[in-house]
């Protein structure tokens, strides 16, 4: 029987994934001497099954190789009621660029994937000495990590040697210097004589191997409808871990971010690693409905555990119901939107509904000015991502000066659950909310530098927004550096907002142990419900926070309320 080319092509195509499994399967299995996998185009393998009509495809078992085209070593795009099933397989992405981008999607399941990087997008040494004032830092590299001509300066942290966990917090670097391939001198600002990292200390610095260019992330959903991620397993990020913008009803279940053991690596390393990604473990922005974190785990980030919200953009004239705004990147109010109005000292004024939105020109020299006297990143502040204006009309006339703040209500990640995590053992934030409607129960948080649980806009970063309808229970924290559960709002002046900013709070049934007083602190709120929170606090004598010292407060007890109303 005659076998015609497209046939030949199809067989071609299904056997390279079942020859890939013939060749990784021993290798999964010889610990230390676990071998890298093989090349594999997985994206020819899934977009052939595509074309053929398929609605399930099952990617065989195996450590695959992959290797990235325009930055990205798998594109998922334009894709509706397909299901992506790769239990049991490795994707090891051969460049620190981005491993998936799925956009454009609806109701579409991805299961299973383990996704690695070799080369690693960080590098991991030991402290051998300092220079004076500790303002630099002599680094030897171990074996196995990518050598120093490609780290670079992201996320500098330092470890204890002995419990392999964060020594402080992370070290803002002025310069990194490679002195030869297995030797880094990272340059300090350090102003801290007493500052706590010791000779032998271990550190971790981002690095890169990106020859053809590079995109963030690990794995980016963009402008999705219901997709659900399930089961995928990160051990390495050259930023964030799950991001996704603008997507609706997202779905993570069982997700999960570590550090890889030393066991399972695909390279022999002169020390286990440290890290697992670079920055945020799951992010989430400008989300319609929010997204559903279901029994996710997420630990050794350089970063926050989660962050849910969207984005607020400045204002800088108001008549009438005309308001002239600074766009933060794009604008992504729309006419019909509800938005939240938030005037420069922190208030909330009454929600109110967009009627028009059109582009106003560019920046103008006295909005330059004005950023430049604020307290806020450095992008912002700089005008650089604050280039765009426009003139939005509103349904009713509004008085709100310089500085105040409008954000689409629809488009922070309202109707959000975290449900049944695991989280810790990060460099800042454990879960942090800037969305309403949603609920914050039954995980389980360790070892977060900052706050476990933190609801709050951030008009630093220009995060929106304030939270409504909010539920915080059952959840059990130990071992964090900041506040357990902290509620509050700063305006962009700097001031505690006053009542209203967050509206009906509800934080109960929640155990903090080993803990800074106060174990719970909230301010800005109106209807706040607080009862049966155990907690076993530190008493450290020296952990005043900031909230408390804008009050005037002194007298810290273990739960503190600022500017809240019943």
């Amino acid at each position: 029987m005659k076998i015609g080319p497209c046939f030949r092509r199809l067989r071609f195509l299904l056997l390279l994934p079942v020859l890939g499994l013939i060749c990784c399967n021993s290798s999964l299995t010889r610990g230390s001497e676990t071998k890298p996998g093989v090349d594999f185009d997985l994206q020819g393998f899934i977009d052939g099954q595509l074309k053929l009509g398929a609605r399930q495809i099952v990617v065989p078992p195996g450590r695959y190789r992959v290797t990235p085209h325009d930055r990205q070593h798998l594109v998922l795009r334009n894709l509706k009621d397909v299901t992506i099933v790769a239990d049991g397989v490795e994707m090891t992405c051969t460049e620190t660029t981005r491993a998936m981008t799925i956009e454009h999607c609806t109701n579409l399941i991805v299961r299973g994937f383990v996704i690695d990087y070799d080369p690693l997008p960080f590098t991991q040494g030991r402290i051998t000495a300092f220079g004076p004032e500790k303002k630099s830092h002599e680094i030897e590299l171990f074996d196995g990590y990518p050598p120093a001509e490609a780290a670079r300066n992201f996320k500098y942290e330092i470890f204890r040697a002995d419990t392999r966990t964060l020594r402080c917090s992370d070290r803002f670097v002025k310069a990194v210097e490679a002195v030869d391939s297995r030797h880094l001198r990272i340059v300090t600002p350090n102003e801290n004589t007493n500052s706590p990292e010791q000779i032998g200390d271990l550190i971790v610095i981002g690095s890169e191997s990106a020859p053809h260019g590079s995109m963030a992330h690990a794995v980016e959903c963009d402008h999705n409808v219901n997709v659900r991620l399930e089961d995928i397993v990160l051990f390495a990020s050259n930023c964030f871990g799950f991001v996704e913008s603008d997507c609706d009803g997202s779905i993570y279940y069982r997700c999960r971010i570590d550090r890889r053991p030393a066991a399972t690596d695909i390279v022999k390393r002169g020390d286990a690693r440290l890290r697992s990604l670079d920055a945020d473990a799951f992010h989430s922005n400008d989300a319609m409905k929010g997204p559903a974190y279901l029994r996710c785990v997420g630990k050794f980030m350089g970063d926050d555990c989660i962050n849910i919200h969207g984005a607020y953009h400045l204002i800088t004239r108001c008549e009438g119901a005309k308001l002239r705004v600074l766009a933060k990147g794009r604008m992504n109010i729309q006419p019909h939107d509800p938005v939240e109005l938030v005037l420069y000292n922190g208030k909330r004024l009454p929600d109110a509904k967009v009627v028009n939105v059109e582009s106003a020109g560019t920046i103008l020299d006295e909005e330059r000015a004005f950023l430049s006297r604020q307290k806020m990143d450095a992008g912002l502040k700089s005008g650089r991502n604050l280039k765009s204006a426009y003139t939005i009309t509103l349904d009713r006339e509004i008085d709100m000066p310089i500085g105040s703040v409008i954000c689409a209500d629809n488009r922070v990640g309202n109707g959000f659950t975290v449900d049944g995590c695991d989280f810790g053992f990060n460099r800042s934030r454990g879960i942090l909310i800037k969305a309403s409607h949603g609920s914050v129960t039954g995980n389980r948080l360790e070892g977060c530098q900052m706050s476990a649980i933190l609801v709050s806009p951030e008009w630093w970063w220009l995060e929106a927004g304030s939270s409504s309808e909010l539920t915080i229970k059952g959840n059990r924290i130990r071992d964090c550096g900041g506040i357990a559960i902290c509620v509050d709002a700063i305006g962009g002046d700097g001031g505690i907002a006053p009542a209203g900013a967050h509206r009906n709070i509800t934080i109960t049934s929640n155990a903090v142990d080993d803990s800074p007083m106060p174990g719970i602190l909230v301010t800005s709120t109106k209807g706040l419900h607080v009862e049966n929170n155990p907690m076993h606090l530190r008493a450290d004598t020296n952990f005043l926070p900031s909230q408390m010292r804008l009050a005037g407060l002194k007298e810290v007890r273990p739960i503190v309320e600022i500017q809240c109303e019943p």
